[in-house]
């Protein structure tokens, strides 16, 4: 952004000093676009990049309209002249323009999905689902021994874990995608053992893709 207000100030203040005397033996090139002198084609150097039309920097050809309504206006090409020409040279030595970087978009294939799938399995098996759920304070203050696991006001769902995938690690994974017979009724720690695709290959060492899921007191 420095680099265009540079470069607008500067034509700016040339457009303006600028001798557009009538009497000249030609007219200056701004006032063939500002008269509506008309030609097929006029040769203009971009101040910005502009989408379909060309790079900062680059001398095109637009329609002298064009120009004068929409171009001349916003100052984001000048005619192409020498007075302009050497402004544009010297504003880019002095600001060099950061080349964008071209994203390709490539179509999706069986290959990529099962990449995508990959990364998702990896990131499950490698991170920790964290709930908190209200305990049964009954049942807490009948127990037996501190030993006996506490129970849960209401369990942890297939649906619930789904939900939470989702927001804490960010991997979007169906109900039957979790190998859970039942619900989650206590508190403690737990490795649910997850349905993957077979064509994802498992790490060394393991036997299943797994979700380790730990369920504490709110």
């Amino acid at each position: 952004m420095a680099c265009i207000r540079y470069g607008r100030n500067a034509i700016q203040q040339v457009v303006r000093g600028a001798s557009l005397r009538t009497s000249d033996d030609a007219l200056h090139p701004l006032l063939y676009a500002c008269q509506g002198v008309r030609y097929r084609k006029l040769e203009v150097i971009l101040t910005t990049s502009i989408e379909k039309l060309g790079k900062a920097g680059e001398t095109v050809k637009v329609a002298p309209g064009y120009f004068r309504n929409h171009l001349m206006p916003k100052l984001l090409a000048v005619p192409n002249i020498e007075k302009y020409a050497h402004l544009i040279r010297e504003q880019r030595k002095i600001y060099q323009p950061v080349e964008e970087e071209i994203v390709q978009v490539v179509k999706e294939t069986k290959d990529s999905r099962t990449k995508d799938y990959e990364i998702a399995a990896k990131r499950l098996d490698d991170g920790r689902l964290v709930l908190r759920r209200l305990i049964n304070t009954e049942k807490l203050r009948t127990r037996a021994t501190k030993d006996e696991p506490i129970e849960l006001r209401s369990p942890v769902t297939k649906d619930d874990i789904v939900a939470e995938v989702a927001r804490q690690l960010y991997v979007k994974i169906d109900p039957e995608n979790l190998n859970m017979p039942a619900p989650l009724s206590t508190v403690g720690e737990y490795e649910v053992p997850l349905h993957m695709p077979k064509s994802i290959p498992l790490p060394v060492g393991k036997i299943q893709w797994t979700l380790n899921v730990k369920v504490r007191c709110k």
